[in-house]
């Protein structure tokens, strides 16, 4: 029985889809926010994800990249935008496919089922969220925990989505205005608040702004997540 997440801020159509996709006999789990769709692939797997685009909290677009730093779920794009450009931009930003509004439900299934066909062809049904793994850090998505040498680090939720985000990009710095949007769902806040956040996270690393080893800040760019250089070898 195929797993379904429903990601749709307009009542009436989340409801269809919901009745809809009860009745062909998925299991289905809906919201009408991407910070609460980002929530549930963290906690729940699924066979497959149907997203709307134009969401109160985030772009659609953007939670779709969201989605792909933890999850490889197939995603269905459910929205009443029909520029060519942007089909193609969000199948390249990993989309596996795209429905524009309005469609009937008989397009939907048929959608749905050719992409599970080619979910469970490459590798059996969807995969859970992967470990992400960036030099002695390793995080796991799914049971929101991470290890540091292979010992669990206490983070809050707040850390936690913050060392996720960053270590999903590892090598990338990440702007403090992408960072408050996507961590902490805001257009615009105050860098104070991240700066909080980076020096709690960093005294859990074992390290400060300082002297980093993961977390590193380049004023007035960003900040970014790497593993830290080997060691010189020593001479024989």
């Amino acid at each position: 029985m195929p797993s379904v997440l429903v990601v749709e801020d307009d009542q009436f159509v989340r409801s269809a889809l919901i009745r809809h996709l009860t009745e062909a006999s998925h299991t289905v789990r809906s919201v009408g926010t991407a910070l609460e769709a980002l929530r549930e692939v963290a906690h729940f797997r699924f066979d497959v994800v149907i997203l709307d685009l134009g969401l109160p909290d985030l772009d659609g677009a953007e939670a779709l990249k969201m989605l792909r730093g933890i999850t490889d779920v197939p995603v269905i794009i459910a929205t009443a935008r029909d520029d060519e450009s942007e089909i193609v931009r969000l199948l390249n930003d990993g989309a596996d496919d795209y429905l524009t509004k309005p469609f009937s439900v008989e397009h939907l299934s048929a959608r749905m089922a050719a992409v599970l066909r080619r979910s469970r062809a490459a590798g059996g049904e969807a995969p859970p969220p992967r470990v992400i793994q960036v030099g002695g850090l390793s995080i796991d998505p799914l049971r929101r925990q991470a290890h540091l040498d292979g010992t669990e680090l206490d983070l809050t939720r707040r850390e936690f989505d913050l060392l996720t985000f960053l270590a999903g990009r590892p090598g990338v710095v990440v702007p403090r205005r992408e960072l408050l949007a996507e961590v902490w769902q805001q257009s615009y806040g105050d860098d104070q608040t991240i700066d909080v956040h980076l020096s709690w996270l960093r005294r859990k690393l074992g390290e400060t702004a300082a002297r980093p080893r993961y977390l590193h800040t380049l004023r007035g760019v960003g900040v970014k997540l790497q593993p830290p250089a080997a060691p010189p070898e020593q001479p024989a």
